[in-house]
Parts: structure tokens; sequence; C-alpha cells
């Protein structure tokens, strides 16, 4: 199961409401990992977030983190994975599922987000 916890009390903590909050597949958390043993980032985790952006108003952002910054919002994934999440980034990303999926047109992080009124079609930005 998924805990959570933040460095500094914010004003709401999104995922204190929500089973869910923001999650990665068993095949993520393997991709993650990887990606970090190969880049030689031992300790890190990931920092993901949602920025203003890409055809349909945000984007999603993920990016190697060493550790927490004020108001994160800090999720343990399965073996050991650290999710990081900024107060602002932490509402829109309720209840979103992250996934690594192959295909024929290329490989690469799924963001599965049950709040979205309308996504892009490359599935990198949506509109809340």
């Amino acid at each position: 199961m998924d805990t959570a916890t933040t460095l500094s009390p914010v004003s709401q903590n999104p995922a204190n409401d929500l089973p869910e909050f923001v999650s990665f597949t068993e095949k993520a958390v393997e991709m993650v990992l990887a990606a970090i043993e190969q880049e030689g980032l031992t300790g890190h985790g990931i920092r993901i977030g949602v920025a203003g952006g890409g055809c349909s108003g945000f984007q999603y952002t993920m990016d190697f983190e060493k550790d927490a910054k004020e108001g994160d919002v800090v999720l343990d994934q399965s073996r050991g994975l650290k999710l990081y999440v900024d107060p602002m980034s932490a509402m829109y990303l309720q209840g979103v599922t992250v996934d690594y999926i192959q295909g024929l047109q290329g490989a690469g992080f799924k963001f599965i987000n049950p709040n979205a009124k309308n996504t892009c079609g490359c599935g990198s930005s949506f509109s809340a």
C-alpha cells in the first residue's frame, strides 16, 4: 500500500483525501528504477508535476529528484521508489495512474487521468 507524508504542512494534503492520490504501475516503477540505476542516481526518486503548456493547456512533468522540497507530498511506491509532488501539481494529480507502455509507435510513460476533461492526441497534455 502506498503511503504519503509531507515535509511541512500544506493547507490541504490531497494524499489524505484520496486513497489513490497518484500512483505508478509495477511496470512504470520497474522502468523508473532501471533508469535510476542506468544513470547512476542511487537514492533518487521521481518528481512528478504539472506545468502550463502543451496543446491542451497543461502538461505532465517527470524528473529525477534526490530530496523533497518544502511543502512536497512524498509518496512511497513499491520497491522503495519515492514520488515527490509539489502542492500546486497535487490538485491536478488526484487519481492519476502512471503506466509504462510499449507498442508499435514506441515506448514511454502514459498518464491515465480520470479527471482530465480533454487530452491531446499524444497523451502528454490535458485540460482540467
